[in-house]
């Protein structure tokens, strides 16, 4: 059973939803044994290492099959340009889209439900039009389209979530790394806020142990995380560009902790400097020990 009937199955029936490990994800015993946790890929050009990063983990086809419907989740939250490092890099999540369709995805939809006008999000971002040039299927997030979903939570007992990411095959994050009033950072596991219906703001309260239990529940195929630009200071939105820093990076793995702890590195920070990082791990969602990963550095 793939992960979209897993899912429809278990709505259907009304039991509340956990999910195993993709079972579609067999490796060989050579595979298994050069197993790398992170990949970390440096150059000047979003689109090379986005694709060096993939590749590190052992390329697109590990993640995606012939026939797959993929939900690519960017932050589109803000009406800012590229530049000001608030949304995800369009060049990273283009180059995601296109990787998803070589290895032969049926569809590749692309959504988040912005904090401010959608239809400004989506068009200063540049995401909008980055994604549809490449095949991507752009659209505004339908609040019709939410279902109630009974977690086996913390923090959170039941929420309503976005029902195409749910029901699709295999769901990619791809958040940007920026600063955050409240959490510290944004990175991975904030990112999906993107597909939370209702009063979000409601999680602010318990806002570690909220996303540690979304992040159970929506467990990618693949995160990566957008390092080109970094948004250092009045995180989330920005809006000076003396708070933007270029780092030319781009971080790959499946380990939403990990992908996270390594994210917090890039602002002279450790995991266990991240609240939800912290709860991740002691929740047995993944490790925010670096030491015990191994991760490959690319250049490209």
């Amino acid at each position: 059973m793939n992960r979209r009937d897993f899912i429809k199955a278990a709505l259907a029936t009304g039991v509340t939803l956990t999910f195993p490990g993709n079972t579609s994800m067999i490796f060989s015993s050579l595979e298994a044994a050069e197993k790398v946790d992170l990949a970390v890929a440096h150059g000047i050009s979003p689109e090379r290492i986005t694709k060096a990063a993939i590749d590190g983990l052992g390329g697109i086809k590990r993640f995606i099959s012939k026939g797959d419907i993929v939900v690519v989740k960017p932050n589109i939250g803000w009406d800012r340009m590229p530049e000001y490092a608030a949304t995800t890099n369009p060049d990273v999540v283009s180059t995601v889209i296109k990787l998803c369709y070589e290895a032969g995805a049926k569809q590749v939809k692309v959504f988040d439900r912005t904090v401010v006008d959608p239809r400004r999000c989506y068009k200063q971002s540049g995401i909008a039009d980055a994604a549809s040039a490449v095949g991507g299927i752009v659209s505004f997030v339908d609040d019709r389209k939410f279902r109630e979903v009974k977690l086996p939570g913390v923090a959170l007992k039941s929420w309503p979530f976005y029902t195409e990411a749910m029901e699709a095959d295999k769901v990619i994050n791809i958040p940007i790394a920026k600063t955050h009033g409240l959490s510290t950072l944004t990175l991975g596991m904030k990112n999906w806020m993107g597909i939370m219906g209702g009063s979000r703001g409601r999680i602010h309260q318990k806002i570690d142990g909220s996303l540690v239990d979304v992040a159970m529940f929506i467990k990618p195929t693949l995160v990566i995380l957008d390092a080109v630009r970094v948004l250092t200071a009045n995180g989330p939105q920005g809006g000076s560009l003396s708070d933007v820093k270029q780092l030319n990076t781009v971080i790959a793995g499946t380990d939403q902790v990990a992908v996270d702890a390594y994210g917090a590195t890039l602002f002279g920070l450790k995991g266990a400097d991240i609240g939800y990082v912290i709860a991740g791990h002691k929740a047995g969602l993944g490790t925010m020990d670096l030491s015990k990963l191994k991760i490959k550095r690319l250049a490209a």
